[in-house]
């Protein structure tokens, strides 16, 4: 399958969008993490946002920078979330609610506790009514949030949103789920005849084993990519970045492996 990547967006400690993290991404600039401020989703409504979690500010943040790169009307395009845990945060607050003798839980908490909330705050901030996919594979969510957005540019020939995340993951979950910090990443695909193109990429499946997938050479990123679900988007990330012919393998499923050859299109 053949498909382009129009623009990116990205948000993690050290990588506070695209346009001021390709030079890092590409190894061109030392990586230095720091904390990152709470995202500004701008495209919320005011009393969205003071109600969303973090997840919805982290994904829409990047969703919003990717759009606009594209040029698109965000009304247009269709949306595909993948996330590993999505609200870990609200599962933790419900169930420490839960386990008090009034369990009384908040409305508000209880709608922001499904995994495609997110993807309903994307839909109120810009009105959009295409159709939009919310799923989860455990530490290969992006490898197959990606196929789900290729296979869908390829069948629908229109463009289409993918957003990754996944946020740390509060104490005690933590101890079976160990993530300790927030990754997220948008992309938007589309016809390979599209304008504007970062990058053209072609998409196949093998079977494979998941020590196959792509690794980083620098230790602190790949501690990151391995530290996050979202972040195995990593080496995508960083072989748009780097330009020229690239090629990236994600692990899919344990018994498949997704293959990205890419060349590069601008900068």
């Amino acid at each position: 399958m053949k498909v382009a990547i129009q623009s990116i967006g990205v948000l993690a400690p050290g990588l506070s969008g695209w346009e001021t993290s390709r030079r890092v991404l590409a190894g061109a600039e030392p990586f230095m993490p720091a904390a990152v401020p709470d995202p500004e989703a701008a495209l919320l409504p005011p009393n969205e946002r003071r109600r969303s979690s973090d997840c919805v500010r982290w994904a829409v943040q990047v969703a919003q920078e990717a759009m606009a790169q594209s040029g698109l009307d965000p009304r247009d395009v269709p949306t595909v979330f993948a996330s590993s845990g999505g609200e870990m945060e609200v599962l933790d607050a419900l169930c420490r609610t839960l386990a008090t003798p009034e369990r009384v839980i908040s409305p508000t908490l209880f709608h922001q506790s499904v995994h495609n909330t997110a993807a309903g705050y994307w839909g109120i901030a810009t009105a959009c009514q295409q159709s939009s996919t919310a799923l989860s594979c455990y530490d290969d969510s992006f490898a197959a949030g990606l196929l789900e957005a290729v296979a869908f540019v390829c069948v629908e020939q229109r463009p289409v949103l993918l957003v990754a995340y996944d946020l740390a993951v509060p104490f005690p979950l933590n101890e079976a789920r160990p993530i300790g910090a927030g990754f997220a990443a948008a992309f938007v695909l589309a016809p390979p005849t599209a304008a504007a193109t970062l990058a053209i990429m072609h998409l196949r499946l093998e079977e494979a084993g998941p020590e196959e997938a792509s690794r980083l050479h620098h230790p602190v990123l790949e501690r990151v990519r391995l530290d996050n679900p979202a972040a195995r988007s990593l080496p995508l990330l960083c072989a748009v970045a780097a330009g020229g012919s690239q090629q990236v393998t994600l692990s899919l499923l344990e018994s498949q492996r997704a293959v990205l050859d890419l060349e590069s299109c601008r900068l």
